[in-house]
């Protein structure tokens, strides 16, 4: 299992239909993750900095395969064309991110 952080900012005035969308993904976006193994997702919100905080466990054994397979799903990128304008990536991002990664530097069970 990998655990998986990611950070993106949020457009201040998306917030709120942010949060709606997500209090009801579509079903075929969370199927389509949960195929991909992906578990024990969430999403944080900060604010005033007005950034979100991703976080999940990738349980699979071919990450970009499956990741690959969540980005050609027609369902999810239906889904992110209406997320995704309110997002704002981080400018210290790494080439070819939209949310940028994170390094684990503390974990306990």
């Amino acid at each position: 299992m990998q655990r998986m952080g990611l950070v993106i900012g949020i457009d201040p005035a998306q917030i709120t239909e942010y949060r709606r969308l997500h209090a009801a993904v579509w079903p075929e976006v969370l199927a389509r993750l949960t195929t991909s193994n992906i578990t024990n997702y969430s999403i944080f919100l900060r604010e005033p900095e007005n950034l979100l905080f991703s976080y999940w466990e990738y349980v699979g054994t071919d990450f970009a395969a499956d990741d690959a397979a969540i980005a050609a799903d027609p369902v999810t990128q239906e889904w992110w064309k209406l997320c995704g304008p309110m997002q704002r990536p981080l400018a210290t991002r790494a080439e070819g991110e939209w949310w940028a990664g994170m390094l684990e530097v503390f974990h306990l069970d």
